[in-house]
């Protein structure tokens, strides 16, 4: 077979299969639907048990929108070799520079475009059934992980206070992260391993004598 042969029969297998699955009305309906229903999921779980510093919801919308636009893209890649060709070339040019300050929300976002990507191939039972498994089991890590939260403490005490904060101290894991020392008084930076009966050390050390100030924030690795 010659190489006229071979780009003839390329060019008459895509003209052939221009359109690779026919698009209905009641397909397209089925794959938005079932794109939104994942997408609703996604975005309560991320709505209901985020931890991080700062709650965003435009990143929770954003969520939304990758999804139900993935799924549009695979529909479209789906339908048309010629226009999948084209498409893999326009989106490879495509340059997201925002940046992501919790690695949790990457999680998230690959998650909205594995759902999207199962809906517009049409695998709806699939999407569906990964996307609570995998809300299932991010709920559970989150109860799992709560049990035991990490904080940072920074408390400001005279000399005078020393051992009583020490004591108050006594029983909690805990890793030094900073120290100020001035003439009279101390201010440490701490980062707590606490359970919840221990959410009120920051109370127990400001009644002490000698101690300035005790603030407690909970700590996520993104401040």
């Amino acid at each position: 077979m010659t190489l006229k042969s071979l780009i003839r029969t390329f060019k008459d297998t895509i003209a052939q299969s221009n359109l690779l699955m026919e698009l209905t009305t009641e397909y397209i309906v089925v794959c938005m639907s079932v794109a939104l229903a994942c997408a609703a999921i996604i975005y309560l779980v991320y709505f209901l048990f985020y931890r991080g510093a700062c709650y965003s919801d435009n990143f929770a919308l954003l969520l939304v929108m990758t999804t139900l636009v993935t799924s549009m893209v695979i529909v479209t890649i789906s339908a048309n070799i010629v226009l999948s060709l084209g498409m893999v070339g326009a989106l490879s040019i495509v340059r997201f520079r925002a940046a992501v300050k919790d690695p949790l929300d990457v999680g998230f976002l690959f998650w909205s475009i594995a759902a999207g990507i199962t809906c517009g191939a049409g695998l709806y039972i699939f999407a569906l059934t990964g996307t609570i498994f995998i809300a299932v089991i991010y709920i559970l890590m989150m109860f799992v992980r709560g049990r035991v939260t990490s904080h940072l403490l920074v408390v400001r005490y005279a000399d005078s206070a020393k051992e009583a904060v020490e004591a108050a101290l006594a029983g909690i894991k805990f890793r030094q992260k900073g120290s100020t020392r001035t003439a009279d008084s101390t201010e440490l930076t701490l980062q707590l391993k606490l359970k919840k009966t221990q959410g009120d050390i920051a109370d127990r050390l400001a009644a002490i004598d000698g101690v300035s100030s005790a603030i407690l924030v909970e700590y996520t690795g993104d401040i």
